[in-house]
């Protein structure tokens, strides 16, 4: 297979950019994610993928509730903050308006177009990013709004490549 082709497929769909934010353990997090998709109607499901190499998956593999804020174009400080610092290295709610949601769940305050849900299912198939089977519980929208797409981001370097995630089991021990 070329992956140039599979690339240039994937490039031309510019997917929405959203923030997802979770808590456990009394540990916030939060990233900036472009894998994402409602996956179910009935019952209404979405799913987020999320990479290995970021604070967000530590703390989200343990964390039962979620957040997804879908952002705006006016909204690339939040990208900016949520993609490129790492939740390793400092508080990114420090730096910008929140509240708490029903478990502790940040909400961004500049993200009105956002729901809360709970996980129903974690899949890890060996990649570098899981994916989180969510179910809404709650949400909100202001319309209409214009996405932020990822070609709007691109120039952002990210707090962590995904070539840092941590190795498989079989990898170590080789």
């Amino acid at each position: 297979m070329s992956e140039d082709a599979f690339d240039d497929l994937i490039a031309a769909l510019d997917p929405a950019m959203a923030i997802v934010t979770t808590v456990s353990g009394g540990e916030r997090a939060g990233c900036l994610i472009g894998f994402h998709a409602q996956c179910s109607i009935s019952p209404p499901r979405y799913v987020v993928w999320l990479s290995k190499a970021n604070h967000t998956f530590r703390v989200g593999v343990h964390a039962r509730s979620f957040a997804v804020h879908f952002l705006g174009q006016d909204d690339e400080h939040l990208a900016q903050l949520f993609g490129t610092t790492s939740g390793d290295d400092g508080d990114k709610f420090g730096e910008c308006a929140w509240e708490e949601a029903d478990g502790g769940v940040p909400l961004l305050s500049d993200c009105p177009n956002r729901f809360v849900a709970e996980r129903v299912a974690l899949l890890d198939e060996g990649s570098d990013h899981v994916c989180l089977v969510l179910h809404p519980t709650a949400a909100s929208a202001r319309t209409p709004f214009r996405p932020l797409r990822l070609s709007q981001v691109e120039h952002l370097q990210p707090g962590h490549e995904s070539e840092e995630r941590p190795k498989p089991a079989e990898e170590r021990s080789a």
